[in-house]
């Protein structure tokens, strides 16, 4: 007798088919359906990562110049640009000390962030990522808002401005940004 002879009841087909119904297995189900579509992913981030190796001075010039391009100002004649992300700030920090040269004691820090905040949490903290003193901070704003609760978690530190009040950098920067645009949309 092989496994095709067998006859299941009505009843015990009911049962087997509420079984893959019940919420323990959907839930098995989904968490396995998950964890492979995250190793999926994972696999193509680790092949994408072997693509660089390093980066150089030259290219670390062109990676700020275009952060600088997308979240930078642009009017006036200070340099300043401002993220919620620890990482490109610390990126940009890193473009400003080793590319543009910038002495410490030019670097200003704005803190915009929303009511619930810890004001001395969150200033220690962008001073560690920044590496800028608190003492060269600029006030901190503190967005007064009932929907600040929905950013207790997307931005829990809010957003930082790095200034530096130099013209003749502010003008190199945009010149640079200028020559890439006439160089890549030609």
């Amino acid at each position: 007798m092989n496994g095709l002879d067998i006859v299941l009841t009505k009843s015990q087909k009911e049962k087997i088919s509420k079984r893959g119904r019940s919420i323990e297995s959907i839930e098995k189900r989904r968490i396995s359906r998950l964890k492979n579509e995250q190793n999926k992913r994972q696999i193509i981030i680790n092949k994408a990562k072997k693509d660089i190796i390093k980066i150089s001075l030259k290219e670390l010039k062109l990676i700020g110049i275009m952060l600088y391009w997308g979240e930078g100002g642009k009017t006036g004649r200070v340099v300043r640009l401002a993220n919620s992300d620890p990482e490109i700030i610390k990126i940009m920090m890193r473009f400003f000390r080793e590319i543009c040269n910038v002495p410490e004691n030019k670097f200003n820090g704005h803190i915009h962030t929303f009511a619930h905040a810890n004001i001395n949490k969150t200033e220690k903290y962008w001073s560690k990522i920044t590496r800028i003193p608190k003492k060269q901070f600029y006030k901190t704003y503190i967005k007064p808002s009932s929907a600040s609760l929905q950013k207790r978690n997307t931005l829990p530190f809010g957003t930082f401005d790095i200034y530096v009040c130099d013209t003749k950098l502010f003008l190199t920067i945009i010149g640079w940004i200028e020559k890439i645009k006439e160089i890549l949309l030609k």
